[in-house]
């Protein structure tokens, strides 16, 4: 199957299905001389791990990492790097009743058209199970970028469904299960995800998610924008229907003179760009929005139609989030790393040696 691959210096290959043995990733092109171990891959997959909640679904994964290859005393020696975590917990009768149906707003219907055959077991490719290793190669990127540039990488949940979610301080995300900067709001949050479990619904979700400490340069005009990269491979991940940058739509209702973000000695007056110009980093935070759809996997009846076409009624069962924008927020980010560690790369290899008489401006002070 092609499309599996992200990156072109930083390249990764995502492989496996929802309820094969094992899922991975191979990634190739990283640096060597990275002090790298399990245990700096393992903490990013705890946090999108599946069971950790009521609130999302109860497959009970360990979701441990092996590193296979590309390591060699503690350390990346530039050679492929292949990431394995295996399934433990599969249960594919779950899914006997979609062998000949399809899934309304699914994609069993697109995979069957386009290959002719699927895998019905979990979603098979298609199953967000499949993120896992984008979160264990986003953890690779986004500690070589921490250590090579002092970029920091923050994601959180700004809307759950119709409740928005004010924003009050990082230090609340990591302190709820769902990732929200805000721990006023969490009891409301959870009455939300319980109704819904008991009506066999779901709901959508927006991430926010940031990026700082980048230096400007990052990025390559024309179809190789910093913003259209991040855009592609936000469009990658499971149910996400929008991307934003910046101010996104809410440019459309301002101004030129409201919307230019001015340019100081102090620095930028404001950050409605999003940190990107002409597809080019500023120095700015990166700042990227994601609106996720509804989980299509759900209890309630829906109409659909069987492989001959005739009329039925399809009903999932099995162990699904009723919001899979829940567990999005470490995937957004491992995401964002994977773009930022990429372009770095390619900036490195053709621009390394521009020195400019012009000091960069600091961030925002808007």
């Amino acid at each position: 199957m092609s499309g599996s691959t992200l990156g072109l210096l930083f390249r990764v290959t995502n492989f496996g299905e929802s309820h094969g043995p094992a899922i991975g990733c191979v990634i190739d092109g990283c640096p060597p001389g990275l002090a790298l171990s399990e245990a700096d891959i393992q903490a990013d997959l705890d946090r999108r791990r599946p069971g950790t909640s009521r609130h999302v679904t109860q497959r009970n994964e360990p979701d441990a990492v092996e590193i296979l290859s590309g390591v060699y005393e503690g350390q990346t020696t530039g050679t492929p790097i292949c990431l394995l975590i295996r399934n433990t917990d599969q249960r594919s009768k779950d899914y006997g009743n979609l062998l000949d149906t399809f899934r309304p707003g699914h994609a069993d219907y697109t995979y069957w058209r386009k290959y002719g055959l699927r895998d019905p077991r979990g979603g098979g490719r298609s199953s967000a199970r499949l993120t896992a290793p984008t979160v264990a190669a986003g953890a690779v990127a986004r500690k070589w970028l921490r250590e090579h540039h002092g970029v920091a990488i923050t994601g959180w949940m700004g809307a759950l469904g119709e409740i928005e979610i004010p924003f009050e301080g990082t230090e609340h995300i990591g302190r709820n299960p769902f990732f929200a900067p805000n721990a006023s709001i969490i009891d409301r949050l959870e009455a939300h995800m319980d109704a819904l479990r008991k009506a066999g619904d779901s709901c959508g979700a927006r991430i926010e998610v940031q990026a700082s400490g980048l230096p400007p340069g990052w990025g390559e005009p024309l179809y190789d924008r910093l913003d259209a990269d991040i855009a592609h491979a936000m469009m990658g991940l499971n149910a996400v229907k929008g991307v934003s940058i910046g101010d996104g739509f809410d440019v459309v209702a301002q101004r030129g003179s409201q919307h230019g973000d001015e340019l100081t000695p102090e620095g930028f007056a404001a950050n409605r760009a999003g940190g990107v110009l002409g597809g080019i980093s500023t120095g700015q935070a990166i700042r990227v929005s994601l609106a996720i759809k509804p989980t299509s996997s759900i209890r309630t009846e829906k109409a659909s139609i069987d492989r001959t076409g005739a009329p039925t009624q399809v009903q999932t069962f099995g162990r699904h989030d009723p919001c899979v924008g829940i567990r999005a927020t470490p995937i957004a980010e491992a995401l964002l790393a994977l773009v930022l560690i990429d372009h770095a790369l390619r900036h490195r290899a053709q621009c390394g040696d521009v020195v400019l008489p012009t000091p960069p401006i600091p961030g925002a002070i808007g």
